[in-house]
């Protein structure tokens, strides 16, 4: 972030912290969605380094915060304005810049060597499983006997399911998995972990996107 004016590293700390928490957010002009004032979640804003109006700092934050106008906001404040000058992502979701992300020539490496000699442990290096993905992502177990009905598009009823994760909400999006493990599909939670709990019946998750291939699992024949 480049300062209009000039700053103590006290003062910008003291505005990292008040900026720390729910925060409203309004895009900026060059944005890909609808200019309304939102609220986003900054979980922590660490300053690394300080010099000649120039601010490097790490910050963790919500999906859909615009850093670029973190920047303005705070320079807002200061009273001389701010923006920002270089903006790197190092992790989104459970991927970390230096232990899991890789290049496009890290894949054309692996496939050119899995065209060379058929050894295919290259490819698996880069190209990782979806439910990689979707490791922080509240889980809903379902019986073999379901999995077929989720991927022809069926919402997931309550008999259908054998075990959950705790505290999931209603309206939180929740990934719909086999018993071992395998991802079927992400939808959105009709009810709480509770209620489907307590329940024998009903809708519990509404199936928006299915991410497994139909027929692998054979379906329902019933009695």
């Amino acid at each position: 972030m480049i300062l209009h004016g000039d700053s103590s590293e006290d003062e910008v700390r003291r505005l990292f912290e008040e900026f720390t928490g729910p925060i409203f957010q309004k895009p900026p002009l060059r944005a890909s969605v609808k200019r309304a004032v939102r609220v986003r979640e900054i979980y922590a804003c660490e300053l690394l380094e300080m010099a000649d109006r120039k601010v490097l700092f790490r910050i963790a934050c919500q999906s859909g915060t615009y850093i670029r106008k973190f920047c303005s906001d705070l320079g807002q404040v200061l009273g001389f304005g701010a923006h920002m000058a270089e903006l790197r992502r190092i992790r989104s979701g459970p991927f970390v810049e230096d232990k899991n992300l890789y290049t496009l020539h890290d894949l054309l490496r692996a496939k050119r060597e899995y065209e060379r000699c058929g050894d295919e442990s290259p490819l698996r290096e880069v190209v990782r499983p979806l439910e990689e993905a979707l490791e922080y992502m509240p889980k809903v177990y379902i019986r073999d006997s379901a999995v077929d009905a989720i991927c022809h598009g069926a919402n997931l009823a309550i008999p259908g399911i054998t075990k959950l994760d705790k505290h999931i909400e209603r309206g939180d999006t929740v990934a719909i998995m086999t018993l071992k493990g395998e991802a079927v599909a992400l939808g959105e939670a009709l009810m709480t972990t509770e209620e489907i709990m307590e329940l024998e019946k009903g809708i519990a998750v509404k199936t928006d996107r299915v991410v497994m291939r139909r027929g692998l699992y054979p379906p329902w024949k019933g009695k």
